[in-house]
């Protein structure tokens, strides 16, 4: 079985207890305005362009007249004549099988830290079955698991990977419908209804929400009333990944905003007490 990544890093310690190796899976069915992987949203393979690194020497355009038209394919060609590794692609079709052989590479430092493998993405459950193939693979291998997920699918798609579980991230951007449609272009009834349902799973459960400062600060306080008894991990925002719109040919649009320093963080995390990740997002 195949599915779409495009990313495996090692040496993860935020996504899930002690050192993790996290594969991002390609393609998303929300647009968050503050997303700092714009890469994962297309399922499909995409051309991404470093101006910093490119030198306008017009080789790519000689070879190729589809170069960044809605008519390129992503086929990789003109990245293979760039002089200047200006160009790349992003996304790539890879078997379980080949996960499984990354994820294993570091084994040992799951076993002495508590750590393991973490799905995220993207969006790891729109490609359930091949998520449910690498946890089944990796739990037979003794390695720990999890996934992160924003939770916008259908239940059947959590049925599937849940018997290979141990950890659950799930995002909470905010309660007010309209709000998270507004900054995500997706209501919420069908994120809220499964997180509901996840609460009843024996699993090892932490929401998490994003911080975006002056878009969903409001929500916090309502964001931990429905966490109840859940942990509700809170994530800075953060706009390192900027850069990565600029490479994809898309605006940032809430290059504006400015990220929450740590302090205000620490403050948010003791008066609703929530767990803060200084990481960010």
């Amino acid at each position: 079985m195949d599915g779409m990544i495009f990313d495996i890093q090692r040496f993860s310690i935020f996504d899930g207890t002690g050192i993790r190796t996290n594969v991002f899976f390609k393609g998303c069915n929300l647009k968050c305005l503050w997303c700092h992987n714009p890469e994962s949203q297309n399922k499909n393979t995409e051309l991404m362009l470093s101006h910093a690194k490119c030198i306008g020497c017009g080789e790519c355009e000689i070879f190729c007249k589809n170069t960044f038209t809605n008519k390129c394919t992503a086929c990789g060609k003109c990245v293979e004549i760039c002089p200047q590794n200006a160009r790349k692609i992003t996304g790539k079709k890879v078997t379980a099988d080949e996960v499984v052989e990354e994820v294993i590479k570091d084994k040992a430092f799951y076993e002495t830290s508590g750590g393991g493998v973490t799905l995220s993405g993207g969006e790891p459950l729109l490609q359930s079955d091949f998520a449910a193939e690498i946890l089944r693979k990796c739990k037979e291998k003794n390695i720990g698991t999890a996934i992160e997920t924003a939770a916008n699918v259908p239940w059947k798609n959590f049925q599937k990977v849940l018997p290979f579980l141990d950890i659950i991230l799930c995002d909470i951007k905010c309660i007010d419908e309209v709000l998270h449609k507004k900054l995500t272009g997706v209501p919420n009834q069908l994120i809220l209804d499964n997180a509901q349902k996840l609460k009843s799973e024996n699993k090892n459960l932490i929401f998490r929400m994003p911080v975006i400062p002056t878009l969903n600060e409001s929500e916090i306080e309502k964001v931990k009333a429905f966490a109840g008894n859940t942990p509700l991990e809170i994530l800075a925002y953060h706009n390192t990944g900027k850069e990565k719109y600029n490479s994809l040919g898309r605006k940032y649009d809430i290059e504006s905003i400015v990220p929450p320093s740590a302090e205000y963080m620490k403050e948010i995390a003791k008066k609703f007490s929530c767990i803060y990740t200084p990481s960010g997002l």
